[in-house]
């Protein structure tokens, strides 16, 4: 377990019409993933040749932003996405935040923007989950998801990294992000979009990203199914990923097998962390390129008993079935495997702090 304090200080501004509450714990009570904002915010700013400045917690508001920002004609942005769980004794942790802030640095120097310090990144988590400590619920399965982003925020048309880079942080009181089910989800495997290519920008955690998935997602979505699942862009006949999560499958001998991350894929948290797990197990585990006329082979014969997704905003879901132009196959049983629902238990049990944290992951804040 890693100390909370650090040396960059985020000044505080409270706000003065917090929501009451009665309203606060209406809110809290059903919240829909993304939509339930507390009541402040961090901000920041980069102005070349002035480094990092403006540092704050403050009230949430819109943001002075010419229409003219370059976020907003070139998508030069980058985020992150991490949790704060509240444990049984009342205290509230973070999990692996030092993991995030490595990673939005990684995308920022992708995307040409400056990087946002780790001090800075893990002070201004730490002041706004300790200010709006009342927003992390307490609930079963709920957490206060919180968002970091980078965005060119100079207003300038000219195709050049921009002078100016605005930091904000949001936090939103969320539950499980997909609805339980006995059932493992239904993916459509596209043939006619990707969602990376190579020396492009698939190993950033960039909005650009996100927003080419977004048909892809409603291709999946005509076809009775509920997420997409790419293949690579060159060969169109490798896994890469979900559309917001990573894949991962159980053979027989219960040994797991994941995508390469071959410079395409992001290198999800969640991932690593699932990894980690699994090898302190003694499972064996290989990173390869899958093909997916193997995979659909294996999933038949049964040699691939579980597949699932993961990433931080779901942790874990099941997948009960793939189907593409030319295949449609029922993975297992069709539900949530062994091996699946465990690993989901063993993550999370370290993240709501009733399992011990051998690596080092989690960092108390209140």
């Amino acid at each position: 377990m890693t100390a909370a304090p650090s040396a960059t200080a985020f000044p505080i501004t409270r706000s003065a019409t917090p929501v009451p509450a009665a309203e606060r714990a209406a809110r809290m009570e059903n919240p829909i993933f993304g939509k339930v904002f507390s009541d402040h915010m961090g901000y920041a700013v980069w102005r070349e040749g002035e480094g990092w400045g403006e540092h704050q917690i403050a009230p949430v508001a819109n943001l002075p932003l010419h229409p003219g920002a370059a976020a907003l004609h070139y998508g030069q942005q980058v985020f992150e996405g991490l949790k704060a769980y509240r444990w049984a004794d009342g205290s509230v942790a973070l999990f692996r935040p030092d993991a995030n802030a490595a990673r939005m640095a990684r995308s920022a120097e992708r995307m040409a923007l400056p990087a946002f310090p780790e001090a800075d990144f893990l002070a201004a988590l730490d002041a706004l989950v300790a200010l709006d400590e009342p927003w992390v619920p307490s609930a079963p399965g709920t957490s206060l998801y919180l968002r970091p982003a980078l965005f060119g925020s100079e207003p300038s048309l000219l195709v050049v990294p921009p002078l100016e880079v605005t930091y904000t942080l949001t936090a939103c009181t969320v539950g499980a992000y997909l609805a339980p089910s006995k059932q493992g989800a239904s993916i459509w495997v596209t043939r006619d979009y990707h969602r990376a290519t190579e020396g492009g920008t698939g190993e950033a955690k960039t909005g650009g990203n996100y927003a080419g998935g977004m048909r892809a997602t409603q291709q999946a979505h005509e076809h009775g199914c509920s997420q997409v699942l790419f293949l690579d862009a060159k060969h169109g006949r490798f896994v890469e990923e979900f559309g917001a999560m990573n894949f991962m499958a159980v053979r027989r001998d219960g040994s797991i097998v994941t995508p390469r991350l071959s410079g395409t894929i992001l290198p999800g948290i969640t991932r690593d962390s699932l990894l980690t797990l699994f090898r302190d197990e003694g499972r064996e585990v290989e990173e390869k390129d899958i093909a997916i006329d193997e995979l659909i082979a294996d999933v038949r014969t049964g040699e691939i008993t579980e597949i699932f997704a993961c990433g931080t905003a779901a942790i874990i879901t099941a997948v009960g079935q793939l189907k593409s132009d030319d295949f449609d196959v029922t993975v297992g049983t069709g539900e949530p495997g062994p091996v699946t629902v465990a690993a989901l238990t063993r993550l999370t049990d370290i993240q709501y702090g009733r399992a011990e944290d051998p690596h080092g992951w989690i960092r108390k804040v209140v």
